[in-house]
Parts: structure tokens; sequence; C-alpha cells
């Protein structure tokens, strides 16, 4: 057993139940990025046995950071470590940019890339002619391979032609054709996970998400871009410092 496991070991003298010693050491240890997402953890006999504790407190103390979002169980593969995001509310970044900062790989599944009509939403939000068309681009957002969000976004389709040219990061390419988002406005509220993303994240239909719209301006503030990014609950956590 390696030795930072070794540090997790509970006080057996301590008033406090071993299975939360055990459960805020290995929280504590996880958030300070001791591990990598998506290691893989000791089984509960081998915990158990290099910590001096019974399979019972492992069971549930893992149980407990499972709870929390912190471990996630794969039926016949065992307990990981949750690919997390802190996403700081008062920055401006991209999906990719943002994963990679934390030492995520990040990746983009393509769900449709098309020009269409423009929605009335569009038509106001970005301040179109009712007959304008739009670049509309829906894609599964991963890190590490795993799905963390579900992404629709809307642009002018005289700015983006061709949306078969964007690549993994939507930001970089806005950057590259001098469309740079300079400022957004985020708008967060609870939803449901509809039957088709619960399919698509891997979730249970129902299952409360966070839907984050922006509307992002460039630098002489004109809106182009209307997103729509559906986000795990369990994987992403989002910070706002508060200051007096």
């Amino acid at each position: 057993m390696e030795t930072r496991w070794q540090e997790l070991k509970p006080d057996p003298d301590s008033v406090t139940p071993l299975y939360l010693q055990l459960a805020r050491k290995l929280a504590a240890a996880i958030q300070a990025g001791v591990w990598s997402a998506g290691e893989a953890l000791p089984s509960e006999r081998v915990l158990s046995e290099a910590l001096g504790v019974s399979r019972v407190t492992s069971r549930k103390a893992i149980a407990l950071l499972v709870e929390q979002g912190l471990i996630r169980r794969t039926q016949g593969a065992g307990s990981f470590i949750t690919p997390r995001l802190e996403d700081p509310l008062s920055q401006l970044t991209g999906f990719s940019e943002m994963l990679r900062r934390r030492g995520f790989t990040p990746s983009s599944q393509w769900i449709t890339r098309e020009i269409v009509p423009a929605n009335r939403a569009e038509v106001i939000q970005l301040g179109l002619s009712p007959t304008a068309a739009v670049a509309r681009l829906r894609r599964l957002r991963l890190a590490d391979d795993v799905v963390m969000a579900i992404e629709h976004s809307t642009f002018p389709a005289a700015l983006i032609p061709d949306p078969s040219a964007v690549g993994d990061s939507l930001y970089a390419f806005l950057d590259r054709r001098g469309l740079s988002i300079m400022r957004a406005l985020q708008h967060f509220r609870a939803v449901n996970a509809t039957d088709e993303i619960a399919e698509r994240m891997g979730i249970a239909p129902g299952e409360a998400l966070l839907l984050i719209t922006r509307i992002g301006y460039t630098a002489e503030q004109r809106a182009i871009e209307l997103t729509d990014t559906y986000c795990r609950n369990d994987y992403y956590d989002f910070v706002a410092e508060l200051r007096r």
C-alpha cells in the first residue's frame, strides 16, 4: 500500500467515528489533488487491511464520498476518483482552456453542426432579423473521456458560414477569425435531464443538472454567442469569491 494511503489511517482514540475520519481525510486528499481524476481506488479489503480498520469502516467511508460526488462506482470495475471542475464565475474562459489548466485532456464529440433559420429566442438574444440564419453547434464536452456537459451554441451564420470547420475549441476558432468573446452574461438554473440528455451523459432520466445560458459579446459589445450548457452536477463546482 502506498504511503499516501497510510496517511489516511484514522485515530482509534478519537471520539469521531473511524469511517468519518477516513472519509474526511480522503476527501481532503482528493480536493488537494493527491490523486488524478479517474484513478482507481484499492478494494475495500485492501484498504481496510492497510489502514487497520474493518471492511465495514472502509465501505461506509467510500459510500459517503460517493454521495458527495468525489468518488464514483462502476459496476464490475471498482471505485474511481471523480473528475471534478472548479469554474471561477469571475473569469471568462473556454471549456478546453479551463480543462487544460486543471490537468485534464479536453475533447468534444459533435452531435450536429448545421445552418438553420433562427428561432425567436435567437433573434431576440442576438439582435438578428426575423429571416436570419444561424449556425447551430451541438456537442458533448469531455474531460479525460468522461462526458461533463452537453453544449448547444448558436452564432449568426454570417460569422460561421461553415460550422464543420470548428474544431475542439470553439473560442480558439473565434479568436483566429478575429471574433473573440471578451465579455459574457451567464444565467444559472436547475433543470432535469431529458431522456436524450440522460442517454448521452450516461445518467438517469430526470436527474438534476445545472443549465448555464451564456450570451457572449465581442470587444465592440456585439452579442454573437448564445450557448446553453447542461452540466453534470456531480462533476461541476462553481466558485465565486466575495469581498467586503
